[in-house]
């Protein structure tokens, strides 16, 4: 195939925009406003729906004499994340998780405080280290065994400073942007929240590159960028329920582990299933054999322990068809890796999928 990916500038600097971004669940707005930029130079129409996914189409203009279908392909928006569930006198905020997020996903570090009005300042805390094992929470540190009662945010802030700040119970609090800057070690890139930026890349690189194949194309594509995929998938539920199309394409982070058998590497992951169902077959075989294509070797595997929008759409059944593609990833929902070439490697996967099917 011919090369038609980008400068790896731009992947980089796209990238790095995307995990500087913050996207709680239901408070996606930077992440929102970088895909619509991306997206409009490259669709017929693009626009943000009533749930607040972001949805860019290409229509396809190949001539078939089968009857014309439009195929949803899923990114989503949102990172794991805390949740402010009360304020002690002191300013102390409890946290609990929005999402997928455990304590030690994010460690000791400093957080951005979402507040109605301002972006506050904050220390996620699990005490001293120095605790004994007499007090509870220093038995949960000193073993490792952390929960989110064991945990605070420090803000240094009044009740009423953070009360006018608009921090609040159901206020978010994120990693900060102090901690988010991506991190060279080789080959590999590392960065908190390559889930889901990783895959927005590929979804817009693969969006670049069906730009200029329009004469190829068949189906009608639809790229939808989602809200609350790690708490509910609500938003693609609300997507898959109002948008055309009967075949719903995930793409994903996929975990590299012995578990299941999957290893580092550019080559894509193809799921067959996840704990909400599994994937059409023909689905999982199309996306296969388009790797292929592009000289790519598919990692297939069956995640037990995983979701996705697309199996989520395809177990409420509003989706008849679906399918996941994801990019090898350590430290899922962690402190996360890829090798330089991964996210292309899924990018031209997908593309030419869609070409095809």
């Amino acid at each position: 195939m011919p090369d038609i990916q980008r400068d790896a500038t731009q992947h980089d600097e796209l990238l790095k925009q995307l995990l500087m971004a913050r996207g709680p669940g239901g408070q996606e707005d930077e992440v929102r406003e970088i895909c619509l930029h991306a997206m409009s130079p490259l669709c017929d129409e693009t626009w943000v729906d009533p749930a607040g996914n972001v949805v860019g189409l290409i229509r396809g203009r190949r001539e078939s004499s089968e009857p014309k279908h439009a195929v949803r392909v899923m990114a989503h928006m949102d990172e794991i994340a805390m949740v402010v569930k009360c304020i002690d006198d002191d300013g102390t905020l409890r946290v609990t998780a929005l999402g997928g997020a455990n304590p030690v996903n994010f460690g000791m570090c400093p957080v951005d405080i979402l507040g109605d009005q301002n972006i506050m300042p904050g220390v996620l805390s699990f005490g001293s280290m120095h605790a004994t094992q007499n007090a509870p929470q220093g038995a949960d540190v000193m073993s490792g065994n952390v929960h989110w009662n064991d945990v605070h945010v420090v803000t240094r802030a009044s009740k009423d400073t953070l009360r006018a700040h608009g921090v609040r119970p159901g206020t978010r609090v994120v990693l900060s942007r102090h901690w988010r800057e991506p991190f060279r070690v080789g080959d590999a890139i590392a960065a908190h929240f390559l889930d889901d930026r990783a895959p927005i890349a590929a979804v817009i690189e693969a969006a670049h590159q069906l730009s200029q194949r329009r004469d190829d194309l068949a189906c009608d594509a639809y790229f939808v960028f989602t809200t609350l995929e790690e708490e509910c998938n609500a938003g693609a539920m609300y997507a898959s329920a109002t948008l055309p199309g009967d075949t719903t394409i995930a793409v994903e982070v996929g975990p590299v582990m012995a578990e299941y058998g999957t290893q580092l590497s550019i080559d894509p992951i193809i799921n067959t299933g996840d704990q909400k169902g599994y994937y059409t077959r023909t689905v999982v075989a199309s996306l296969a054999a388009a790797a292929e294509r592009c000289g790519y070797t598919p990692q297939y595997v069956l995640l037990v322990d995983f979701a996705s929008d697309a199996s989520a759409v395809l177990s409420n059944g509003s989706s008849a068809r679906a399918g996941c593609i994801s990019i090898p990833t350590e430290n899922t929902h962690g402190y996360e890796l890829i090798l330089d070439g991964a996210i292309q490697a899924c990018s031209a996967s997908l593309c030419e999928y869609l070409a095809t099917c």
